[in-house]
């Protein structure tokens, strides 16, 4: 693989509850960007925490002292829509990737999503899951909600809410600033957006792997609920002026 594979990137993970997880998240990015960039950051999302996710990642801060390692914490929680925002509006490299820090992602698999961005030229590469590694109740979940997004507002990718995505970041200044806080909409509120404003969106399969520590918590009843709530809710807000 070629040094310099991109000329900048700014990574950020959002974490809740992930002390065992975002340690080595962090630093297998940390070997991935020397080889692919010279330009980087790395920003955690510590989203009000109750574990000691935000006292590892100082450790970590501290032991790569001559890296752009930055912390941003919520306190209390606000959700993973809010820390989505947090790392798109505080990035400052043209480029812009993030994943999931509970370690179900190889973040190798960068290197496949600039490779397509380069051979297509898309503002936006959106992973799909080659072999996604949860509950099949998750996996129904989604699927329903996809088809909900793609008969209201005409969006249809194969996974729309895979945690992992690249992005110019001109596509973040110039759609509406993201409204979602809580529950799952961030990410169609987003490519709703980007698809509206005209921006070129294709997709890479990524490879995904089982949790090995901790808990996953986009998938309670009440998270769900919220997220439809907001759904139409846009429904309404885009096409009745509601």
């Amino acid at each position: 693989m070629a040094k310099h594979l991109i000329p900048e990137l700014s990574v950020f993970f959002p974490a809740y509850n992930e002390e065992k997880n975002i340690g080595p998240t962090v630093e297998k990015a940390i070997k991935v960007l020397e080889e692919i960039t010279p330009k980087w950051e790395i920003i955690v999302i510590d989203d009000g925490s109750k574990d000691r996710t935000g006292q590892v990642v100082k450790r970590l801060i501290k032991k790569y002292s001559q890296y752009d390692i930055k912390l941003i914490t919520h306190t209390p929680n606000r959700g993973y829509g809010a820390a989505l925002k947090s790392g798109f509006y505080n990035s400052k490299y043209q480029w812009i990737t993030f994943t999931d820090s509970d370690g179900q992602f190889d973040f190798r698999d960068i290197k496949k999503l600039i490779q397509k961005q380069k051979a297509t030229k898309a503002d936006l590469v959106i992973g799909y899951y080659l072999g996604r590694k949860v509950p099949f109740y998750r996996i129904l979940g989604s699927k329903l909600w996809e088809l909900a997004v793609w008969l209201l507002f005409g969006l249809k990718v194969r996974d729309i809410d895979c945690g992992f995505k690249l992005i110019k970041k001109k596509v973040i200044d110039a759609i509406p600033r993201l409204e979602s806080e809580r529950g799952p909409f961030i990410s169609s509120e987003f490519l709703i957006k980007a698809k509206k404003a005209g921006f070129k969106i294709v997709e890479e399969g990524v490879s995904h792997y089982p949790r090995k520590e901790g808990e996953a918590t986009g998938s309670s009843l009440k998270v769900v609920l919220s997220g439809f709530k907001d759904l139409f809710r846009f429904w309404f807000k885009l096409n009745l002026g509601l």
